[in-house]
């Protein structure tokens, strides 16, 4: 299944632990510890947005099909198109690292809560 549609983003994003969904800004959002960490846009061209590090956002806005996140662009957030040149072992491994840096930011507290080492 792709991560592009509804039942694929669903199914690879909830193996990661302590996520949960919400339907909101036209998408599927996926979040941790009640921070977003992706999304699955609902509008054509269907896109995936989620948080990258510096080094990551400089090489992906790079590629085609790829740019800055709109409201999201300061933290480093890439809006990745369907049609980009990323094939979705490497889109689930830069969505694997958005729901760890997104997750470094909660409390110790709720990290464990969540199942998160």
């Amino acid at each position: 299944m792709s991560l592009f549609d509804r039942a694929g983003f669903g199914t690879q994003l909830g193996a990661l632990p302590g996520v949960t969904f919400v339907d909101q800004w036209e998408a599927r959002v996926a979040k941790v510890g009640g921070k977003v960490f992706c999304l699955l846009s609902d509008q054509a061209p269907l896109r995936l947005v989620f948080k990258c590090g510096e080094a990551s956002f400089d090489i992906l806005t790079a590629l085609d099909g790829v740019a800055q996140a709109a409201y999201f662009a300061k933290r480093q957030w890439v809006s990745v198109q369907q049609s980009s040149p990323l094939g979705d072992d490497d889109l689930s491994a830069y969505i694997g690292r958005s729901h760890a840096l997104v997750a470094a930011g909660l409390t110790k507290k709720l990290r464990a809560e969540l199942g998160i080492a």
